[in-house]
């Protein structure tokens, strides 16, 4: 793993933002992310604002670090769910065929049918306003996903001969699945969290941004971009350091996609 540049890239930058999210979760920021001082209002970068403050006087830096604690929060419930779901749904609808194939298979179809942004739009919006609701949101949209790239593994492995051997010593269905299909899934699933968790985060942005996200006064990244639209020549930073961690949190969670995919799929390492 230490051979793949993406991977150790990827890890490094998720390290540093994790330690940034750890910060949030223990209070062991500088600053109240929601405290206001309105003397300090559109304090440029110092040494005792790091990242500036805002037009309320709050540390954008604080404001920054918390807002990534409540979007890696989301993402990674929304991903663990859609992961369960998706993966339980694949195995079950390549394994079984037939009518539960059927039936799984006209659900992905029919979220599939929906832009993602759209759909987890809708349910946002129907949903109370809280960060775990707007987590289910999002992990609806990622389930037909997990559905898909599990399916067609399950497919090829059930004619595998370990598979037929297992069935002929009379193993039951579920303990084949469990047993001798999910195990040999598990690299593909492990990529495709990491590559939704990426997804799962600039989906939250979004709907932050789109005023459907997680409700003040509790920071975001998306409602602080949308924030700061109008202060972008006043206070540039205010725009920036949101901006920037949100770039860095999906570049690092895309090499570390990136990264797993080559270390974990021999046929795909060069």
């Amino acid at each position: 793993m230490r051979r793949s540049p993406a991977l150790v890239a990827g890890s490094v930058i998720l390290v540093l933002l994790a330690v940034v999210a750890a910060l949030s979760f223990a209070g062991l920021l500088p600053y109240d992310p929601v405290a206001q001082h309105p003397p300090s209002r559109f304090g440029a970068p110092s040494g005792a604002h790091l990242f500036g403050t805002d037009q309320f006087g709050r540390d954008v830096f604080s404001r920054v670090a918390a807002g990534v604690g409540n979007s890696a929060l989301i993402a990674v419930v929304a991903v663990a769910f859609a992961t369960v779901a998706g993966t339980l749904g694949g195995l079950v609808s390549g394994f079984y065929r037939g009518v539960a194939d059927g039936a799984i298979g006209g659900v992905t179809n029919v979220l599939f049918a929906f832009p993602p942004l759209l759909l987890a739009l809708s349910l946002a919006s129907v949903l109370d306003r809280n960060w775990f609701t707007i987590a289910v949101a999002i992990a609806i949209v990622y389930v037909p996903i997990f559905v898909r790239v599990t399916r067609g593994p399950v497919l090829s492995l059930r004619e595998i001969e370990y598979v037929k051997a297992a069935v002929s010593t009379g193993m039951s269905r579920w303990q084949i699945m469990l047993r001798h299909v999910l195990p040999n899934i598990t690299s593909i699933v492990i990529v495709q969290v990491a590559l939704s968790l990426s997804w799962a985060v600039l989906t939250e942005a979004s709907l932050s941004f789109l005023g459907l996200g997680t409700p003040p006064p509790a920071p975001s990244l998306g409602s602080m971009i949308f924030e700061a639209r109008s202060l972008v020549f006043v206070a540039p930073w205010t725009l920036i350091a949101p901006g920037a961690l949100v770039v860095l949190l999906v570049v690092g969670l895309n090499l570390l996609g990136d990264g797993l995919r080559d270390t974990l799929d021999p046929r795909g390492r060069r």
